[in-house]
Formats: structure tokens, C-alpha cells, sequence
């Protein structure tokens, strides 16, 4: 059985990649994981491929073992995972809920691990992996920090998990965009620390890149050339100042 998984599917990046696969590719069943079952379950009346929901917490660990449990019994090639889970809080550090926090690096970080590591052993010569980064990823963020933190460790886990499983004929990237719209803010922002938005991008958009870019075997998928250019600029100039003009973009 040749199946895709993905997380996050309920809405916004999730649920994109969803259905830009099963436009892209054959596959036996789409394996799609978020907590709102009912949201899963609508996605099979857009979808060709079987839809199979599995409503699963991946804050909980818990959830592993059961998502372990039905590799085992059902035995799946897995074509490509998508890990698209993530969660994200924008303010002041120390006036923000400690285990609001603490689901970021549980759900961004160690759900987006665990799933490789179990998906693994189930994806053969030509399989693919797609994780969720940021702009993020590429400088610390204050009043993003623990956001942009867990998405600097996706860039350097997914390159250094690439290199790992390249001679196995798998491929890993890291998808770093700038803002997308997405349900992500209605969670994210809770007041006006952030003000300063460049610009927005679709997930579509988002996602057709990364789809093109993972054919042309890049590490990395970043969208729009300003994007492109600033992961360039903050290679070379000093943190302090990303920093500085990070938060004058934002009135601090």
C-alpha cells in the first residue's frame, strides 16, 4: 500500500499539502493527522485517494504509539511525509503562558522528530519528507524566540537527517516561507507586539514551490525573491543587528 502522511491537516499548510499531493501523485490511502476528526474527514470530498483520519494529539506521546502500532499491523510504503504540525506564540516571553511555550517545542520539535523517526523505516528509494520551517529558522526572532528557536532546530535537523538518508535515495527538506496566510495567526496573535507584516503569501503558492524544489532535490524550499535575499543577508551580517532592525520594524 503506498500511502502519503501528513500532519497538521485540519487546516491551513496541512491541509494544502493534502490536496496538492493527491492532485500530484497516486496514492493508495492519504494518511491525515490532526486532533479535529471531523475536519479529516471532510478532506475525502475533495480528495481522489482514500482518505484515512487519524485524530491524533501530537503533544501527546501517546499518540506515537499509536500511530507506531498501525505501521506495524498495516505495513505501508510511505511515499511522503509531511510533517506540517506546528504552533507558534507571538509576545513577551515572561508575560506569556509557560506551557503555551512549551507546545511550540512539544508539537514543532519533538511531534515533527518522532514522525520521521518512526515513518522511517517504512520509506524506500525515492521517498520524500517535507518539514515545516520558517523564515524563522535563519536568525533568532525576540518576541518570536521560542517560535523561531523551534523552527532553527527543523532547518538544521532536516539537513543533517538529508545527508543521513541520501544514500538511501530519500529526500529531506526543510520548507522555510515568510507569512502565509493561514489559520496559524487566529492562535498566535493574542495583542500588538507584532505590528510590522511585510507580506503575505498563499499556502498554494508555498506549497507549489516546495513541490518543484523537492524535484529539483534542494535542501531547502524558500519562497519569493525578497525572501531569498534576506536568508542571504542574515549569512553575512552580524545577529545584533538582524536583531536590532527586527525590532525597530516592530516599535520596540
Amino acid at each position: 500500500m503506498r500511502i502519503a502522511v501528513i500532519s497538521g491537516a485540519s487546516s491551513g499548510m496541512g491541509r494544502e499539502f493534502v490536496y496538492a499531493l493527491d492532485r500530484e501523485e497516486h496514492f493508495d490511502e492519504i494518511w491525515v493527522i490532526a486532533r479535529r476528526r471531523e475536519r479529516l474527514e471532510a478532506l475525502q470530498e475533495s480528495c481522489r485517494a482514500k482518505i484515512r483520519p487519524l485524530p491524533l494529539d501530537l503533544r501527546e506521546r501517546e499518540s506515537f504509539r499509536i500511530y507506531r502500532e498501525l505501521l506495524e499491523k498495516e505495513q505501508p510504503e510511505i511515499a511522503v511525509l509531511v510533517n506540517a504540525a506546528g504552533c507558534g506564540l507571538f509576545g513577551v516571553f515572561e508575560e506569556m503562558s509557560l506551557e503555551q511555550q512549551l507546545d511550540i517545542i512539544e508539537l514543532n520539535d519533538k511531534a515533527l522528530t518522532a514522525m520521521c523517526h518512526l515513518s522511517l523505516p517504512y520509506i524506500k528509494k525515492g521517498g520524500q519528507i517535507y518539514n515545516m520551517g520558517s523564515m524563522s529558522s535563519w536568525q533568532p526572532v525576540p518576541y518570536i524566540n521560542v517560535y523561531g528557536a523551534s523552527k532553527a532546530y527543523v532547518l538544521s535537523f532536516s539537513r543533517a537527517l538529508g545527508k543521513e538518508v541520501e544514500k538511501r535515495g530519500i529526500r529531506v527538506m526543510a520548507v522555510c516561507p515568510g507569512w502565509i496566510t493561514t489559520e496559524f495567526f487566529e492562535h498566535a496573535v493574542h495583542d500588538d507586539t507584532i505590528q510590522y507584516y511585510n507580506r503575505f503569501y498563499p499556502p498554494e503558492q508555498v506549497i507549489a514551490k516546495a513541490l518543484k524544489d523537492m524535484k529539483k532535490g534542494k535542501a531547502v524550499s524558500v519562497l519569493g525573491f525578497p525572501e531569498r535575499l534576506q536568508v542571504q543577508l542574515v549569512k553575512h551580517l552580524p545577529t545584533g543587528f538582524i536583531m536590532n532592525t527586527w525590532c525597530k520594524q516592530q516599535g520596540k
